[in-house]
């Protein structure tokens, strides 16, 4: 019962001990006039049962970016902040998940985070056109227009941090490069940070390309979620096999994302888990 700015709790001695818990978790955010979504409950639930409070409490204050609108972007999960922290030690970090775990708009908060602290001259985001085949065909405009549907979401996170205009001025000046994987071939990226999105739609040989791009002081973030794979049937996704290559080599990182790191709208981490069900069951799709 909430009287005034006092909330008064009653329950079992272990509810009441929860709750708390959950409430001093949970500080940092509403400390600093932030709206707590049922996605922070979530989180910081779990981080409370698994004896991580004091981690997830941590997160509170690692303000990461400020969006154009003004809010503080920050982890929203203990796997969130890990990922955070590969991408900071290791030149080559893989990020495998389902969707809406933040893969990408993370990976882009780090990107222009470097490219603003100049420890990188410019940031080249790509990822693969699955559907080059007639379907573009029938899209108008030349060939970069007709992939740009494709590249939306990259477009998304880069107006979300910096705005419509400044986007677009970077990417005028090409400080900023968002293009189909294809344009990669023959290249090597030198001083950028490179983020490959929806790795899971590339094939071995477009996986192995992309990764060989890497040139000196740059840093690239393979991110992609292997239950959602739009390749023909049979065929090896190029993120698959990487996981499995590089586990282990010097300088890469892999981190896998689950259905409880959803960040989305609740309901999103329950679809990805009726789907996972699905697909454990071996229920034809």
């Amino acid at each position: 019962m909430l009287r005034g700015l006092d909330l008064q709790v009653s329950g079992r001695p272990s509810q009441r001990q929860r709750l708390a818990g959950l409430l001093t978790l949970i500080q940092p955010l509403w400390q600093a006039g932030e709206a707590i979504t049922p996605v922070d409950l979530q989180n910081a639930l779990a981080a409370l049962d698994n004896g991580r409070g004091e981690e997830h409490r941590a997160l509170g204050g690692q303000v990461l970016a400020t969006s154009r609108s003004g809010r503080p972007v920050r982890p929203r999960s203990l796997r969130q902040k890990a990922f955070i922290e590969a991408i900071e030690r290791h030149d080559l970090t893989l990020a495998i998940g389902p969707a809406g775990t933040g893969k990408t708009f993370l990976a882009t908060v780090q990107a222009v985070r470097m490219l603003q602290e100049r420890r990188v001259e410019r940031l080249i985001l790509t990822r693969p056109a699955v559907e080059a085949g007639e379907r573009l065909g029938f899209l108008p405009g030349d060939l970069q227009q007709k992939v740009d549907p494709y590249l939306r979401p990259l477009y998304d996170a880069l107006n979300t941090l910096l705005g419509n205009e400044r986007t677009a001025q970077l990417l005028e000046k090409g400080t900023i490069e968002v293009a189909p994987l294809a344009y990669m071939r023959g290249r090597t990226l030198a001083d950028a940070f490179v983020i490959l999105d929806e790795a899971q739609n590339t094939t071995c040989a477009q996986m192995r390309m992309a990764l060989t791009r890497l040139g000196e002081n740059s840093r690239m973030v393979v991110t992609g979620d292997t239950t959602q794979i739009d390749l023909p049937p049979g065929q090896l996704s190029g993120l698959v096999e990487a996981a499995q290559v590089l586990q282990g080599v010097e300088g890469v990182a892999i981190c896998r994302f689950g259905d409880a790191d959803v960040v989305r709208h609740p309901l999103v981490q329950r679809l990805v888990q009726a789907y996972a069900s699905r697909d454990a069951s071996g229920r034809p799709r």
